[in-house]
C-alpha cells in the first residue's frame, strides 16, 4: 500500500501533485482529520490554544465545561495529531501539534467568512 500521500510522490513533494492523485490511504487519513474538526467544541478548543499552551483546567474554565469532557476532546485531538502535550509535574500542558493546524483553522475560517 502506498503511504507517501500520492502515488509515486515522495513525502516532500506531494503537496505540489494534483489532488486527483490522492491515494486511498491518504484520503482516509484526511477524511479522519476533517471528521475530528467537524465538532464545534473541538474547534473552540483548538482556537483557544492557538495563542499559547494551556492546562486542561484553564481550557475547561474558558469553555465552561468539565475537565473530564475537555480531557476526552483533547484525547480525540491528540489521536488525530492535532494537539500535543507536555507534562510539568502532575499537570499536562496542551498546544497545537504544529503550524499545519493553524493553517487548517485559518483556511477554514477564511472559507466560511467569505461566503
Amino acid at each position: 500500500m502506498e503511504k507517501a500521500g500520492f502515488q509515486g510522490a515522495s513525502a516532500h513533494t506531494h503537496n505540489s501533485r494534483p489532488l486527483a492523485e490522492l491515494d486511498d490511504f491518504t484520503s482516509q487519513r484526511l477524511a479522519n482529520v476533517f471528521k475530528v474538526l467537524g465538532d464545534p467544541t473541538r474547534i473552540k478548543l483548538l482556537a483557544l490554544i492557538t495563542a499559547s499552551e494551556m492546562r486542561v483546567s484553564d481550557i475547561a474554565d474558558a469553555l465552561a465545561m468539565g475537565q473530564s469532557a475537555i480531557s476526552h476532546q483533547l484525547r480525540v485531538l491528540r489521536d488525530a495529531r492535532l494537539v500535543k502535550f507536555r507534562k510539568e509535574g502532575k499537570e499536562a500542558w496542551y498546544s497545537l501539534d504544529d503550524d499545519h493546524v493553524v493553517k487548517l483553522m485559518r483556511q477554514g475560517l477564511e472559507h466560511v467568512s467569505h461566503g
